[in-house]
């Protein structure tokens, strides 16, 4: 029998941990693991908006997360983001992976565009959740369907949009091989 994986998420986020914990299971579905959310500062703004701080967030919140649970295998940053598209602001989130053994693993969700109404009040500088609760009259959004869910009607929840690229961020740990560095390619 394999020992457990222990994962760290850099959040106490419900959404962000199903995400790490159901992502890990459907890549490796004979590794037992555990999950653990832990409160760490992503370092950007609340509301990332652009690629790259988003994609910062998530590395930072994955490095913090080492920081206070070094006895890990994983430690994982999810950090969702906004950027500006051709006048329209799009929606996407970033997950790294850092492993026990120093490696590395990056991988980006699917990209969505918001409506005008959730728009026009990220712009004002409210915070995407805040936004959709606002113009959905709901509560809490981004502790649960997001605005993936409330625009799809829970087709695909923010749960959902995170886990292939929870998945993607741990191929390297899945093909260990393929990704070591070599200098004769």
């Amino acid at each position: 029998m394999e020992a457990v994986s222990k994962l760290v998420i850099g959040s106490k986020n419900p959404v962000k941990i199903e995400a790490v914990r159901s992502g890990f299971k459907a890549l490796f579905p004979d590794k037992e693991c555990v999950t653990e959310g832990v409160s760490v500062r992503s370092g950007v703004s609340d509301q990332p908006m652009s690629e790259s701080e988003t994609l910062l967030g998530a590395e930072n919140r994955a490095s913090a997360s080492r920081e206070a649970q070094p006895d890990a295998d994983y430690w994982f940053g999810v950090e969702g983001g906004i950027a500006e598209i051709n006048g329209e602001l799009s929606v996407f989130a970033w997950i790294v992976t850092l492993s026990k053994d120093d490696g590395i693993g990056r991988g980006r969700t699917a990209t969505f565009f918001l409506p005008p109404p959730v728009s026009a009040l990220v712009r004002q500088g409210i915070e995407l959740g805040d936004a959709d609760d606002r113009v959905y009259g709901t509560s809490n959004s981004k502790q649960n369907v997001g605005a993936a869910g409330l625009l799809s009607d829970n087709v695909i929840t923010r749960t959902t949009l995170y886990q292939p690229a929870v998945i993607m961020s741990l191929f390297p740990f899945k093909n260990p091989k393929l990704y070591e560095s070599n200098p004769n390619l």
